[in-house]
């Protein structure tokens, strides 16, 4: 076999074969790499391009260099889910820079970091400033987690007492003009319902490069032709003005008889839809 096939044939075989390693060491591997898995990876990567390129080498030896590298990563974490010395020996501990508001000189030291890559850090989580900051760590990653203090804190519904509707994840039922089945039908909606609101918003399959129904069961598109305009869905703020409008009417209609039990019950009609109305408002508005 002539040496390019022969590199050519190794390098697809172990291409796939760290693949697979890679994908039985999770994702864990990919986003959040301890100094223990990092010299993992290196040390797997620095085996295969080594069989790859060696050619008097067995694939063989190879195969069980990965096999055995890539198998300490699982014993390592039985250990650690068992012994909370292990894990902070593998996986490390974060490191507090930043409490009550005043940096740990000493904790920067430690981790040989300046005062300007700290302040870098601190920009990259929109904090501009120290004194914003009331807490920071350096995670064992290699991410900084910042606290800022509760008067820099962006305002949440909660902290104005505000009902907000609860919202869930969308589902995506078109994509590159095909409908996708199985969300279709998680949400439980068929493909003639699919078709009758493409039909409302004037646009066909074969035209949508994205689609997806909300958590309140609109359908959204994004068309191919970006010159295409699609109308939002009104369906919510049209409900809310037809209750709205109803409520009114019975006031209008209490205001305007003379008949007492008639206005006590146009009365009470009105004032139990407006209490609907005010539970129904954040649902519903726009």
């Amino acid at each position: 076999m002539p040496d390019w096939l022969d590199v050519f044939l190794r390098a697809l075989l172990f291409l796939i074969i760290l693949f697979l390693v890679t994908k039985l060491l999770g994702k864990k591997q990919l986003s959040q790499l301890s100094y223990f898995e990092y010299v993992v990876g290196i040390t797997i990567g620095s085996i295969g391009a080594e069989v790859i390129t060696g050619l008097e080498r067995s694939i063989l030896v190879g195969v069980i260099g990965i096999v055995t590298t890539a198998a300490l990563p699982f014993i390592v974490g039985i250990l650690s889910l068992k012994s909370k010395m292990v894990r902070d020996l593998v996986e490390g501990k974060g490191t507090v820079f930043i409490k009550d508001g005043k940096i740990m000189e000493d904790n920067l030291k430690k981790e040989r970091y300046t005062t300007d890559e700290l302040l870098e850090l601190l920009r990259k989580k929109d904090a501009f400033q120290v004194s914003d900051v009331e807490f920071a760590v350096l995670e064992a990653t290699g991410d900084l987690s910042v606290m800022l203090k509760k008067e820099n804190q962006p305002l949440t519904a909660k902290d104005l007492n505000l009902v907000v509707a609860s919202v869930k994840e969308p589902q995506t039922v078109i994509m590159d003009g095909e409908i996708l089945d199985e969300p279709l039908a998680t949400i439980g909606r068929s493909r003639g319902w699919l078709h009758t609101e493409l039909e409302k918003l004037g646009v066909t399959i074969e035209n949508v490069f994205l689609g997806q129904i909300n958590s309140y069961g609109e359908l959204t598109v994004d068309l191919f032709d970006d010159i295409l305009q699609v109308p939002s869905p009104q369906e919510r703020p049209l409900l809310l003005s037809t209750m709205k409008k109803c409520q009114a009417d019975l006031e209008l209609f209490a205001l305007g008889t003379e008949n007492k039990e008639a206005k006590q019950i146009y009365e009470k009609n009105s004032e139990n839809l407006q209490k609907a109305i005010d539970n129904v408002t954040h649902i519903l508005k726009s």
